[in-house]
């Protein structure tokens, strides 16, 4: 990186400030910083939905499995997610908006203590917290590991550079400053993406042009949908977990369909984000696909492969614009992510460990969700230093074992708990689903792991705890039904935009003091 490229950089930084500055106009109460109020557009809404989902993994992790294995990094990745929330599009995005809408909440989770139990509610919003903190901490890593690629900080270094910027406009502007700057970004990555396509075109037509370029040695299999650990069984397993993942069960994505104006808007959201994943990985990837031809990666894994090809191929300014790129990805899933985890805190959880959290004012509720962003971010920021440790071995290693494998018994009890469909299932087949999920994933990852030669294959390692809560979750639910009047007029009001089940269950006052249902 020269001046110019600092400039770019330095420029970008200073204008996700200033609109965490300008959002902060717009935050009055809990509901604006955590749900923007519902008064989000849906394409902005759409918009942030897509980005909140990508993060420096993309151009490391990911960026590996394409230079080693090719199109399959599309094919099981970028494909499933696109489908599961076309398909969240009806099933779950209209349910979440009610949420709000209906039962006028403020947490992906606050619904819980009337759908379960307070038990329930804590043992998925604990879980779910922790487990965020450890996937924020590898998306932390991952841009801290291009940072060092460009400039020669140290990961540490870079770890807080990033925690620190994204600290300031999140904790001040809320979901809207994550929103507007989400859509900054997309411009950014734009800009950023269709350079690194063309420039890799271009260098193409010395290896035989755009079609010819896939009988090249270097690519062999790079053309096969399926391959290596990305079996067919993979591709099932991650399209269930994406399903539950990017529909809300890693909340949020939950709080871009609550923060629109009604179950329509957050429909038309979550299919625009659908389209955006389809499409715009394809134009993110090819590079990836080509890598092999033009650098050969230092890391074993490829992980540093899109670095190396940047700065090899793009001029400086250019150089600068991606390296933002690499930057608006990350900071907008982790900015997103610190303001999920900051309205589950403090709706969900805070008011069972202290009594004066049932009764904070607006202004103190304001308060206490930007001090646990604040120290969300730097928990996160301290496992980001210890991704490369033993414990979790590498940045991809988290992202598809740790986090994917442990969405399912934490997602289930959440999504499905909102459909008409799964109302005989009530706590006991959540607290099973959920507990019984986590026990088979430490079973698969380390008793398993140790014992069976070679290891337990990635494909089951996801796949197993998933189904586990699955079934569990449903037979559960047939053999000892929970259903009570209560629980099945609250499912109603999710699942429909009017009717004679509103006056059935009393709106969940703001904020919430915990109940349960007997």
């Amino acid at each position: 990186m020269n001046g110019l490229d600092w400039a770019v950089l330095i420029a970008y930084f200073g204008v996700m400030v200033a609109i965490g500055v300008w959002s902060h106009k717009r935050v009055d109460n809990v509901s604006d910083f955590f749900t923007a109020g519902g008064k989000m557009p849906w394409w902005l809404s759409g918009i942030s939905h897509h980005m909140s989902g990508y993060s420096a993994v993309m151009f490391t992790g990911y960026a590996g499995i394409a230079y080693t294995y090719g199109v399959t990094s599309f094919i099981t990745w970028s494909f499933p997610i696109a489908l599961g929330i076309a398909i969240g599009a009806r099933l779950f995005a209209p349910r979440i908006n009610r949420l709000r809408s209906r039962l006028h909440v403020a947490s992906p989770l606050e619904y819980l203590k009337n759908r379960y139990n307070l038990k329930t509610q804590q043992a998925l919003a604990w879980s779910g917290m922790l487990l965020k903190i450890v996937d924020v901490g590898a998306k932390w890593a991952a841009i801290a590991t291009l940072l060092s690629v460009f400039t020669g900080v140290s990961l540490n270094q870079g770890i807080l550079i990033t925690g620190v910027i994204t600290a300031i406009y999140c904790t001040i502007g809320g979901l809207w400053a994550d929103a507007l700057t989400e859509l900054g970004q997309f411009i950014i990555q734009l800009l950023a993406g269709v350079a690194m396509f063309v420039a890799v075109v271009a260098e193409l037509g010395q290896y035989g042009g755009f079609f010819g370029v896939w009988d090249r040695p270097e690519l062999d299999g790079h053309a096969k949908p399926l391959v290596g650990p990305y079996g067919t069984v993979f591709l099932l397993a991650f399209l269930f977990i994406k399903l539950f993942e990017y529909n809300g069960g890693m909340l949020n994505q939950a709080q871009r369909y609550m923060a629109t104006a009604n179950a329509r808007e957050a429909t038309r959201s979550a299919r625009l984000s659908a389209i955006l994943w389809l499409v715009w990985p394809l134009v993110l990837f090819f590079p990836m696909w080509m890598s092999p031809l033009l650098v050969d990666a230092k890391k074993p894994d490829g992980s540093d492969s899109y670095a190396l090809m940047t700065e090899q191929l793009l001029p400086h300014g250019l150089l600068g614009l991606v390296i933002v790129g690499f930057f608006s990805h990350t900071m907008a899933m982790c900015s997103s992510d610190a303001n999920a985890i900051a309205a589950v805190f403090t709706r969900d959880v805070a008011p069972v460990l202290s009594k004066k959290a049932r009764q904070w004012t607006d202004r103190a509720g304001l308060l206490a969700a930007r001090l646990t962003t604040v120290i969300f971010l730097g928990l996160s920021m301290a496992v980001a230093t210890q991704v490369n440790s033993p414990t979790f071995k590498d940045i991809i290693t988290v992202v598809i074992k740790w986090v994917a494998g442990l969405m399912g018994p934490i997602a289930i009890p959440m999504m499905l708990g909102l459909l008409r469909q799964f109302r005989r299932s009530g706590p006991t087949a959540a607290l099973t689903s959920w507990s019984m999920g986590l026990l088979a994933f430490w079973l698969v990852n380390y008793p398993i792991h140790w014992n069976v030669d070679g290891g337990v294959p990635l494909q089951y390692q996801v796949s197993i705890p998933l189904a586990v809560s699955l079934i569990l979750y449903i037979v559960i639910g047939y053999i000892k039904p929970e259903d009570t009047p209560e629980r099945d007029a609250l499912i109603e009001r999710i699942n429909t935009d009017g009717g004679s089940a509103a006056a059935e269950v009393p709106e969940q006052a703001e904020p919430a003091a915990p109940k349960t249902v007997a």
